[in-house]
């Protein structure tokens, strides 16, 4: 089984272009500058971490019945002290790809307190027929059309193959499903992890330590599945090593729902169009890296793809805007024909979302006693870095406990609390493995922790 096994942040970050750890964080600017003035309708959402309950608003599965082929809607949440967009993103059925590109004026792991946050669950459905899984790449989410259910579409965020270790394309099934599945570990990833003095089994035992988590579908390409993870924060990038994981709540339902045989097509399409109300939407990302080199060729086949939907219906197309669409890759449908409203507009009018008291399974960290095990990661003379390490740390899977904490006019970032010296000593290594930091160990004051 080709699968992840690790979050490696520094290199799933640095494949979005965002700077990770050690490099200075330019200002968080709010997104105000594209709201009204007024406050819009607020949804009030229930005030618990079950994502089932949160009724008026749909996240994952949508109606087909009116014959678009855009689904959803734009909301937005104003943020509060200590917010990430990752938990942002999680609650509300999203990737960090998907909250990061539609809101790059916002810092992910530090956002200002009061930034107003854009949640983009409003989807241009992939090329493909309706049936089965079809995964898009380019935007890293997977369209599920239940044969029971022939008006509905589930949509879920995954992460895929990082660089060198590409998920592969092309039309193929689901021949087996597995519940706690344990993981054999490939020669080359085994290889891979013995080179960087990180042994591992040969066989991962179903549990926390499993990087296919609870739920595992195997496809008829060998050594690729859709699976779990047991690194929830790694949705929405390039991490695996081309297997395709989903949010443990995510597979779960999905699981219960595909069967053996059913078609999995996975395509990478950046350019999305669609017809909604007699306006011509189109929903750009930025090509994968694979695919940089072929950026030209997909812009022609869109813009001739455009030219027959326009001249088809006899309307007319805003080029200069679709060039700056395709230029901003924010992942939002956007109206294309001339006398369209703009992102600034459309930003406008998304519905004002209700702050949940917590978000879904927003990581909890125990305070620091003097008799914890602990560990000294990195001091920083300025603050926002240390607060985007301990968060990213904090975010974790599992979670790598770690706070700010202020030494006179440094800051520094200490992991902990641990119960055990082997507990402090495995989080060492991890730190090292997926940030390339080398932690102090810390030991605790009281002589009565061992």
């Amino acid at each position: 089984m080709t699968c992840p096994e690790k979050f490696h942040i520094k290199r799933s970050v640095q494949a979005l272009g965002i700077a990770i750890v050690l490099l200075l964080l330019s200002g968080c600017q709010p997104l105000s500058s594209l709201f009204s003035e007024e406050e819009p309708l607020a949804i009030v959402l229930p005030d618990t971490q079950s994502k089932a309950q949160q009724e008026n608003l749909a996240i994952h599965e949508f109606d087909l019945s009116g014959g678009s082929n855009m689904v959803g809607m734009l909301v937005a949440i104003d943020t509060r002290q200590n917010d990430v967009l990752p938990d942002i993103a999680r609650h509300f059925g999203l990737g960090y790809n998907d909250i990061s590109i539609a809101n790059s004026n916002v810092s992910p792991w530090t956002p200002e307190s009061g930034s107003r946050v854009l949640l983009p669950l409003k989807f241009i459905l992939p090329d493909s027929p309706h049936k089965g899984i079809t995964l898009n790449l380019a935007n890293m989410r997977l369209f599920f059309y239940p044969k029971n259910q022939p008006e509905k579409v589930f949509t879920y965020p995954v992460g895929i193959g990082r660089q060198g270790w590409n998920t592969p394309m092309g039309l193929t099934s689901i021949v087996s499903k597995d519940a706690n599945p344990s993981w054999t570990v490939p020669e080359s990833i085994q290889r891979e992890h013995a080179e960087k003095g990180d042994a591992l089994p040969k066989i991962v035992e179903s549990g926390p330590n499993n990087p296919l988590g609870l739920y595992a579908m195997r496809l008829a390409i060998p050594g690729y599945l859709i699976h779990g993870t047991n690194k929830p924060y790694g949705i929405g990038m390039q991490i695996s090593h081309g297997c395709v994981q989903l949010y443990p709540e995510d597979i779960e339902v999905l699981f219960k729902k595909t069967t053996i045989g059913m078609p999995v097509r996975i395509v990478h399409q950046p350019y999305l169009t669609a017809w909604d109300q007699d306006m011509l939407y189109l929903e750009a990302h930025e090509p994968l890296e694979k695919w940089t080199k072929d950026k030209a060729s997909l812009k022609k086949q869109l813009f001739k793809q455009i030219h027959g939907l326009s001249d088809k219906r006899k309307v007319a197309v805003n080029w200069q805007k679709v060039e700056k669409i395709i230029q901003r890759a924010d992942g939002i449908p956007t109206p294309i024909l001339m006398e369209s409203i703009e992102i600034a507009e459309i930003s406008k009018k998304a519905i004002l979302m209700k702050h949940p008291e917590h978000f879904y399974d927003q990581p909890v960290i125990e305070p620091l006693k003097d008799s914890n095990w602990s560990i000294k990661v990195a001091s920083f003379n300025d603050e926002t870095q240390a607060q985007k390490l301990a968060t990213m740390l904090n975010h974790q899977g599992p979670i790598i406990p770690a706070h700010k904490v202020q030494k006179e006019n440094t800051y520094q970032v200490i992991a902990g609390p641990f119960k055990s010296k082997i507990e402090m000593k495995a989080a060492v290594k991890r730190i090292k493995m997926d940030f390339e930091i080398d932690g102090e160990p810390l030991k605790p004051i009281s002589t009565a922790v061992n």
